[in-house]
């Protein structure tokens, strides 16, 4: 449709929408908040809604091997049913809640490496043009950041950080993709384990912690993977000495001799760790159910001795990331256009 070229080239006549979120970074099941900020064209235009959509870089396995897509997690209508005459600046201000699930995009201000992108679409004349995406940032709750200095100081640290397409069977899981963190073995744990991984699953009342061991094979034994599954309350987590818990669930972890059961046979323990996991074989082509894969888009970074306090290497990946992400939404774009003309 005319409206629709219109609305997605520069300077032509139609309105143009940039969405301005505000300073500091936003936390997983809290409010993100900003404005939407439209500014008029060459003619009248009646609004008819504007659409904020959380999008996340994604990894997926397939038989053709793995693939990265953009993924829509929320969706929120902020605004619309409204004039916008020509030439005029409107503001629209906005607050949403994230999904508790929301991955996490950096730690200490440091970036880990996964894109998560907020992109507005604005529907006039009964045309939709998708043209605005700003990037995320989102800082871990206390109990995410607890466990993760925790791990630092224990002297685990920081591999790479991605997200995976597929659910972890046995969990409360809600989005249909996962975050996975990657941590390198702590030195009294090197002989035991290749790689730690760590998902947060979080939920109102808590955070679902899935830990997975890269377990190295012996003499006569192979390699495998080891996983399990702890509950942690958001409340309390100043009065806990998070080293010592995390540190029993390390232990639990690659102790753990249980029989090699299905994927979704994760523990129900009760909050700070006593849980059961079980162990499966390692090796290509895990099923997306409790399946974690080797480093993807995250990038390696070093852990500092106090935490898990991470710097990417080359500073520019992030910003590398989001314009792929943007040449996706180019993509969909033309498609839709396409359609729309033949």
């Amino acid at each position: 449709m005319v409206f629709k070229r219109l609305l997605g080239s520069l300077g032509v006549g139609g309105p143009t929408v940039d969405t301005v979120l505000d300073p500091g970074a936003a936390r997983p099941g809290q409010t993100l908040s900003g404005q939407v900020q439209l500014k008029g064209g060459d003619a009248d235009f009646d609004i008819e809604h504007i659409t904020l959509e959380l999008v996340a870089r994604v990894e997926a396995e397939h038989d053709g091997g793995e693939s990265e897509g953009v993924v829509a997690f929320g969706r929120f209508t902020v605004g619309g049913g409204f004039r916008l005459a020509a030439g005029e600046p409107r503001a629209v201000p906005f607050g949403v809640t994230l999904p508790w699930e929301t991955p996490v995009t950096e730690l200490y201000g440091q970036g880990l490496g996964v894109v998560l992108g907020v992109r507005t679409e604005l529907a006039v004349a009964g045309a939709r043009d998708k043209g605005d995406l700003d990037q995320l940032t989102v800082a871990p709750l206390p109990v995410q950041e607890a466990i993760l200095e925790a791990l630092g100081q224990l002297g685990f640290g920081f591999r790479s950080a991605d997200l995976e397409y597929g659910r972890i069977g046995g969990t409360g899981q809600q989005l249909p993709f996962y975050q996975e963190i990657e941590l390198t073995p702590a030195p009294q744990y090197a002989h035991q384990v290749n790689e730690i991984e760590v998902t947060f699953l979080t939920n109102p009342g808590g955070v679902e912690v899935v830990l997975e061991a890269d377990k190295r094979g012996g003499l006569f034994t192979s390699g495998h993977d080891t996983l399990t599954r702890f509950t942690v309350p958001h409340e309390g987590v100043e009065h806990q000495d998070w080293n010592t818990v995390v540190d029993g669930w390390i232990r639990q972890l690659v102790e753990h001799r249980a029989a090699y059961g299905s994927h979704s046979a994760y523990g129900h323990g009760d909050p700070y760790g006593q849980s059961h996991g079980h162990s499966h074989g390692h090796g290509p082509g895990h099923g997306h159910d409790g399946h974690r894969s080797g480093p993807g888009m995250g990038t390696a970074v070093a852990a500092g001795a106090a935490g898990l306090a991470v710097g990417v290497a080359g500073g520019m990946v992030a910003a590398e990331v989001v314009d792929e992400v943007g040449d996706f939404f180019e993509g969909e774009d033309e498609e839709e256009a396409g359609e729309e003309e033949g």
